[in-house]
């Protein structure tokens, strides 16, 4: 019973703090920033497609684990679809990272201070940005559902079974926006 009230709680606790960081994303999210080859950006400003801002440290198992799904999606999607890798709190090298990945995101190596800026406070963080600005998904109010029987598992091994779920909303939801830009 201890366990399914403390469950009740982190679902709560994320939900209201899912909210929040929807609403700081949608009202305060532009930031200028330069990517790893040195361009510089001002996002969302500069974003010519539907934007996935992923935040992420390497050593973040649920991270490791969702960045093959988000490597899948651009190869799927191709230009409708741009990644942005927005790296913080992580003392190792990310670009070594990316590229031992094989991953084609635009990468941001220092985005500490967007991350502080957006309410994002733990990995990962994943936001889509439709043209019009607006978050059309926040993987904090996705993360509240988990299914029972993950007290047990370690974290790789819960990111390992939770990010095809996560990969799985976020198809949906580009799909739904890109059938809408359609119309």
């Amino acid at each position: 019973m201890h366990v399914l009230r403390r469950a009740i709680l982190i679902v709560g606790l994320l939900a209201l703090t899912s909210n929040t960081i929807a609403q700081e994303a949608a009202a305060g999210g532009a930031f200028e920033l330069n990517d790893a080859d040195g361009r510089a950006w001002t996002l969302p400003a500069d974003q010519e497609a539907l934007g996935v801002y992923l935040f992420w440290a390497s050593w973040c198992p649920y991270c490791r684990a969702l960045m093959p799904h988000l490597q899948s999606i651009v190869d799927e999607y191709g230009d409708a679809v741009e990644i942005y890798a927005l790296n913080f709190r992580d003392q190792n090298d990310p670009r070594a990272y990316m590229e031992e990945q094989g991953f084609d995101f635009v990468l941001f190596p220092d985005a500490d201070a967007v991350a502080t800026d957006w309410g994002v406070r733990g990995t990962p963080g994943l936001f889509i940005i439709d043209s019009s600005r607006q978050v059309r998904f926040n993987l904090y109010q996705v993360l509240a559902e988990s299914p029972p029987g993950f007290e047990d598992l370690s974290h790789t091994q819960r990111a390992q079974r939770r990010a095809p779920f996560w990969a799985a909303r976020i198809r949906e939801t580009l799909d739904q926006v890109l059938a809408e830009r359609a119309e």
